[in-house]
């Protein structure tokens, strides 16, 4: 509150045009700059000077509080804000300092040396006579950079080129740093030359990308702003620089040959990331001669190197995402003088102003996934796959002109032991994660299947903050390249083979868990195709069961579902689905609810941690736990049964209510699937409707139905068990054949969803 006090009553006190210049970047982090010096005294602006050099900036919050501009340590300067000066004996910068004409007030600000070349090229006389003129004045300082042959023939020539040269930083009108707006155009004195003028949200102003370094000190015939190098005149486009710079021809073919020359000619305001003729010979020639003879990945090459915003080196100060024509984004930093794209040094020459943009020569290429192929997309963490891929033959299958999507497991998914398999079966691994198709991420959806190059087929599963292809959950970095989208998974991915039946009945450590769910006739919801999620405990959590207690609980049918089916619920959950830390709450077959989070990338449910997860089933997903799971507000009515939960359940206190009973859980919640099938075996046609398709064979006469249902009984078993005992061998033959009667002879095997 204190500080907004302040800065509401500093306020009331500015000048009439600060108050006007209170709505742009340049003024607002001036206010701020004010705001972080009120200790020193009034009127007084903090500054950041970056260590080592000269070079003082009015800051953002952001360079502030980081103590560094352009990832150098900067100190802090407390100085007047423009405008006002010290007197002796008082704290702070009272007094407001004296307005003079133009040239008067070069002196005033230091730039002494424009004062100076203002007075031997005769300038001194208009710039302190009547008129309201704006003056760029470059600081002494920028005198000294300037390149030392320009500098000699400018002194050597004062009356025409020195004079010139000054007229081209003047305006023949007051322009306040509120009036310079982003990207207009301002015509110079010196023969209607332009000067073109950036003000970005940073708070830093520009005139042809030399920065304002003082601004707004007002005389009375005008402004004047001091920059920080002298102005060169500007007449090129980017088009007409590159067609004459021979450095840049391997450039100027590229941006022939994909039509994005022109653009550059046009009236815009851009900035070219040139890569020199050096670096486009670094790059491997099968790439490049592959990129140039495909007019999309040239156009999208070239494009990657232009924005379509004009930046120039001294408005960065820390870095930013920009985007480019291609569509994609660059990030553009700094690392102390110098400028860093992508993180990487390779500017070698910077702020090559022309009338349509700015021009910044790098030494590398810089190449857009849209011109890669999908091979190429892996980065530095997915290096084991696209290695693998090469050294197993698979990359060099992926056509350019083909369509595909590759899942791309982390390095650290391949173990040591996965590594050493054999090449056979590391390269059906690696199938498992290839689909024919592109697929985007946008494009991806619950429950959708994808078929890889293997014959597999992988389910899609979403959640809340996750997206998961079977046990695998995708992490950040998903791209599209010329020829197909590559997804960054956490794990390989293991396509599911069996159902949760077959998986618990091939592991020797769920068969006390297996034996309960035969006994409460549940084996047919964990065979049946389905989506579920089923938590598993060991044999270990039922260690202190006696074989009477098994006995107890298998007589109690409603009670063994009840505690049963509190492991299942409908869908399908993938451990690392969840949302770290988040407690998630699922209702169960039986009615309860489970709580799961993951902690440590660690599943816990109830609390209890999952040993193992994610097991993937064709019909679901397995979790397992070493403790059996119970509903804490479930009340037991039994006393054996009591005591027999009790020895099996340590973590939680059980309700007992004398008397109260299990809810019956009828085996409603699931729908068995029922397809058909016909046999003809000696003349003797069957049409069997069971839940599990075997095929269709047509041996020979007339097709009879018969229908029966398996599901009937022990006596329809035993019939239809009767009828496979007396079938007759079957021939293989040729689809065309037919037999002696005419009657075609055909076995046809049938696909079922």
């Amino acid at each position: 509150m204190k500080i907004f006090f302040l800065f509401t009553f500093s306020t009331f006190f500015w000048s009439p045009f600060e108050q006007a210049a209170a709505s742009v970047h340049y003024d607002k982090i001036l206010t701020h700059s004010r705001i972080r010096a009120r200790d020193q005294g009034q009127n007084v602006c903090a500054l950041q000077q970056v260590m080592g050099t000269k070079k003082k900036y009015f800051s953002t919050c952001r360079n502030w509080y980081q103590g560094a501009i352009c990832g150098k340590k900067a100190t802090v300067l407390y100085e007047c804000c423009p405008g006002y000066m010290k007197m002796d004996g008082m704290r702070g910068c009272p007094a407001v300092a004296p307005i003079d004409h133009v040239y008067g007030t070069l002196g005033i600000v230091g730039a002494t040396s424009t004062q100076q070349y203002s007075d031997i090229s005769k300038l001194r006389e208009e710039l302190e006579g009547r008129g309201s003129f704006t003056f760029f004045a470059p600081s002494s300082e920028a005198w000294e950079q300037l390149d030392s042959e320009i500098h000699r023939n400018l002194i050597d020539n004062v009356n025409i080129e020195l004079y010139n040269a000054l007229h081209h930083h003047m305006v023949n009108k007051r322009m306040l740093t509120k009036d310079l707006k982003n990207g207009m155009t301002l015509v110079s004195m010196y023969n209607d030359q332009k000067l073109l003028i950036n003000h970005y949200p940073n708070g830093v102003v520009t005139v042809n990308c030399a920065r304002v370094i003082y601004g707004n000190q007002i005389a009375t015939n005008g402004v004047v702003h001091v920059i920080d190098r002298v102005l060169t005149a500007v007449g090129n486009t980017i088009q007409d620089f590159i067609e004459v710079e021979d450095d840049l021809s391997s450039l100027r073919a590229a941006a022939i040959t994909s039509d994005v020359l022109d653009i550059l000619g046009k009236p815009g305001h851009y900035t070219l990331f040139a890569p020199t003729n050096e670096a486009f010979e670094r790059l491997p020639r099968g790439l490049l001669e592959r990129i140039m003879g495909d007019k999309v990945a040239s156009e999208a090459l070239v494009k990657f190197h232009i924005l379509n915003t004009l930046q120039c080196s001294e408005a960065i100060t820390g870095g930013a995402a920009y985007e480019t024509l291609e569509g994609n984004t660059v990030e553009v930093g700094c690392d102390g003088e110098s400028l860093t794209v992508n993180g990487v040094k390779m500017v070698k020459r910077k702020d090559i102003v022309t009338s349509n943009g700015v021009i910044h020569l790098i030494d590398e290429v810089l190449i857009p996934d849209s011109a890669k192929q999908v091979i190429e997309l892996g980065g530095a963490q997915q290096t084991t796959f696209t290695d693998l891929m090469i050294q197993l033959g698979l990359a060099s299958s992926l056509r350019p002109e083909g369509q595909y999507t590759l899942l791309v497991p982390l390095n650290g998914a391949f173990s040591d032991d996965t590594l050493r398999m054999d090449q056979r079966r590391l390269k059906t691994i690696l199938q498992n994660h290839i689909i024919n198709v592109k697929v985007g991420l946008n494009e991806l959806y619950n429950g959708q299947e994808l078929e890889t190059i293997g014959g597999k087929l992988l389910r899609v599963f979403l959640y809340r903050t996750a997206v998961c292809i079977e046990n695998s959950c995708m992490v950040r970095g998903s791209k599209e390249g010329r020829n197909g989208f590559i997804h960054i998974l956490r794990q390989i991915i293991n396509p599911a083979e069996k159902t949760l039946h077959e998986m618990l009945r091939n592991d020797k450590r769920f068969s006390v868990f297996l034996s309960l769910v035969k006994a409460a006739d549940l084996d047919d919801v964990l065979s049946q195709p389905g989506k579920w999620t089923l938590f598993v405990p060991t044999n270990d959590a039922f260690k202190s069961l006696t074989d009477d207690d098994k006995d107890i609980l298998i007589r109690d049918k409603n009670a063994l579902r009840n505690i049963l089916l509190y492991h299942l619920t409908q869908g399908v959950f993938i451990g690392s689905g969840f949302e770290p830390g988040v407690t998630n709450i699922l209702k169960t077959i039986q009615g309860g609810k489970l709580y799961l989070k993951t902690v440590n990338d660690t599943l816990l449910v109830n609390e209890l941690k999952s040993r193992e997860s994610d097991l993937m089933a064709t019909n679901g997903v397995i979790h397992v736990i070493d403790k059996l799971l119970y509903p804490a507000d479930l009340p037991v009515g039994n006393d054996q049964l009591l005591t027999i939960l009790k020895k099996l359940i340590k973590y939680i206190q059980i309700k007992f209510v004398r008397g109260s009973a299990f809810k019956e859980i009828p085996l409603t919640f699931y729908k068995p699937i029922i397809k058909t099938y016909t046999k003809i075996i000696d003349g003797r046609p069957v049409e069997v409707t069971e839940k599990k398709v075997t095929e269709e064979r047509i041996i020979q006469g007339p097709e009879i139905k018969y229908t029966r249902i398996t599901a009937g009984g022990s006596d329809n078993e035993e019939k239809l068990k009767k009828l496979l005992e007396d079938e007759a061998p079957v021939r293989k033959e040729q689809p065309t054949r037919r037999t002696q009667g005419g009657t075609a002879r055909r076995r046809t095997r049938l696909a079922y969803p």
